[in-house]
């Protein structure tokens, strides 16, 4: 079986700097996988991050409402489609999923220490 250490050797991440910068490498992965441009493409891209994030939510409704039974290894499986859609459109928007990340947590941190994680709005 071929592992990481093996596909380094090969030069497989060469290309995208893996090494150095794990979530750029993974941002200029998903560039390759665009299938549309312009403007269809940030209605794709929206539209497939919808669609994913449904599929989570379907596996979790179905979870309370049938008892099925789903594997952590299902969810994990959309939630990399997710976050491929989230990477595209980051990239979209001239970003990165490190600025998405980083920009979450500042929110996130600044809203918990003024005691507003719970409520509405994007300001509060």
């Amino acid at each position: 079986m071929i592992n990481i250490s093996d596909l380094r050797s090969m030069g497989y991440f060469d290309a995208i700097d893996a090494d150095k910068d794990p979530l750029k490498a993974y941002s200029n992965w998903v560039e390759t996988k665009i299938l549309t441009s312009r403007s269809e493409r940030l209605v794709e891209n929206t539209l497939g991050l919808v669609g994913e994030a449904g599929e989570v939510a379907e596996k979790v409704k179905k979870l309370i409402r049938d008892k099925s039974k789903f594997s952590n290894k299902d969810i994990i499986k959309e939630l990399g489609d997710v976050m491929f859609y989230v990477t595209a459109l980051a990239n979209y928007h001239g970003s990165d999923l490190r600025e998405v990340i980083e920009e979450n947590i500042k929110k996130l941190e600044s809203r918990q220490s003024r005691g507003k994680l719970k409520g509405n709005g994007d300001d509060r």
